[in-house]
């Protein structure tokens, strides 16, 4: 809404290039929307734009801005400007840029850096892709045990500016290993004269460096912090993960699973700044897969050909089975994928899904199938029909076909992500398009298999 308010005098200003009122205007504009506004505008024009603003915000627009547009301005900055942009950026930040850029422009990126902030930065990005490692910062306040309080707080303002957060205060030993973490409020309450160790508990939670992101996320969650301290496989403090740092990977994970699940790749940047090719190149092979997947359905309802041509009536309802059959597994598939992926379950719980399922799918399947033979028998009515036998067995073959389709659909939404969680295997992949497909080819031959049963002898 803010843009919204500031974009005209935003346009008329850069329209008439007064660049004086135009900085002082920026001032006032929160660095998120800054950069909403920056992305609009040609490269060139960016750059110009980008130059009025105060190193600090400048940084923390850049690091608001999708990767697509960070690298055409980079392309365009001076080594000053790299320079300028980098160094007040956090070290998490950098590395989230770097990992973006292709290859020339990492090493002139490197090249505008502090050769101390290279090493820091090479050390981080030594650190697996999607660890903690690289998303945590080195920019903390610890402590020592023996401290007094008073030294303690002395200690913090000298160094708090630069640290990430100083919510929370790491004690750590004399070879540098965690062992505790305390609420910067408990030193403000204690008595100066009181040491660090009276303060502690030992207990603390903490991430490894090697842990993937999502776990940081989850840890963050549940217990409720503002930050994690990151140790190494010997225990010593390397880094922080903050509260700020995991919302983008929790809503970047949260966009992949939604993307895989409805049936592509996940795209590579956000979709506004994907191209119509790139769009395409990540829906078109799983459309491909599907519709070959469909041919099944095909297959299968050729096979009862002689059962259509006898009983015409049988294939109006046909679109109305195999889609209540496909709308009970996506349910069942996102409610599962979701519990995993929370931790609310996990793999060892598929005895007690399958049980819960079964039971879920009979109670639904009857409900839908109860109200499937009473439409179909009112809409026989209504078409002229007798009330006959013919098409009492007709109505109740969608009763009985939408119980069968329904709970088969539970089924096989709530176990594949159990069995591809087992061949490690990323279970959004279970996407409603695909469960669908599989319900529907098993949809027509409950379907047929029931009517044949049933009307063998009155309508076939």
């Amino acid at each position: 809404m803010f843009v919204q308010l500031i974009k005209p005098e935003f346009e008329e200003l850069i329209e008439a290039k007064d660049w004086v009122a135009l900085k002082e205007v920026l001032n006032d504009v929160p660095s998120a929307d800054i950069a909403d506004m920056l992305l609009e505008l040609p490269g060139d024009i960016a750059v110009v734009v980008f130059r009025l603003l105060k190193k600090p915000i400048a940084a923390d627009v850049f690091a608001e801005m999708p990767s697509s547009k960070g690298v055409e301005l980079l392309e365009l900055f001076n080594k000053q400007q790299l320079s300028d942009v980098m160094v007040n950026l956090e070290p998490d930040e950098q590395v989230s840029i770097l990992e973006e850029l292709p290859g020339h422009l990492t090493q002139r990126v490197m090249n505008s850096i502090r050769p101390e902030d290279q090493r820091q930065l090479k050390k981080l990005l030594g650190y697996p892709e999607e660890s903690v490692g690289r998303l945590m910062t080195p920019r903390y306040v610890k402590v020592k045990s023996d401290w007094t309080i008073s030294r303690s707080m002395a200690h913090i303002r000298n160094f708090g500016e630069t640290a990430e957060t100083i919510n929370v205060i790491y004690v750590v030993d004399e070879t540098e290993h965690l062992i505790d973490d305390l609420r910067i409020t408990h030193l403000i309450l204690a008595d100066p004269d009181d040491h660090i160790e009276s303060l502690m508990d030992r207990s603390f939670e903490a991430l490894s460096v090697y842990d993937d992101q999502e776990e940081a996320v989850k840890m963050l969650a549940k217990y409720d912090r503002v930050a994690l301290p990151v140790v190494d496989s010997d225990g010593v403090l390397v880094g922080i993960v903050t509260a700020d740092d995991v919302i983008d990977v929790a809503e970047e994970e949260t966009t992949e699973d939604m993307q895989k699940m409805a049936g592509m790749e996940v795209l590579d940047d956000y979709y506004s700044q994907t191209t119509v090719f790139g769009m395409v190149k990540k829906r078109v092979r799983w459309l491909i897969l599907l519709f070959v997947g469909q041919m099944l359905t095909v297959t299968a309802m050729s096979s009862y050909e002689s059962v259509l041509a006898s009983a015409v009536l049988l294939s109006v309802f046909i679109p109305m089975i195999i889609s209540s059959g496909g709308n009970s597994g996506s349910q069942a598939a996102t409610l599962i994928i979701r519990a995993l992926a929370t931790d609310d379950i996990d793999s060892s719980d598929w005895p007690k899904i399958l049980k819960r399922e079964v039971m879920s799918g009979l109670m639904l399947g009857s409900l839908i199938g109860i109200i499937g033979v009473v439409i179909t028998f009112a809409w026989g009515v209504f078409q002229g029909e007798m009330m006959d036998q013919a098409l009492f067995l007709t109505s109740l073959t969608i009763g009985l076909s939408l119980l069968g389709v329904i709970l088969f659909g539970n089924l096989s939404g709530s176990m594949l992500p159990f069995i591809l969680t087992k061949f490690n295997l990323d279970p959004a992949v279970t996407s409603a398009p695909f469960v669908a497909t599989l319900v529907d080819v098993t949809g027509i031959i409950i379907y047929f298999s029931i009517a044949i049963l049933l009307l063998s002898g009155t309508l076939l």
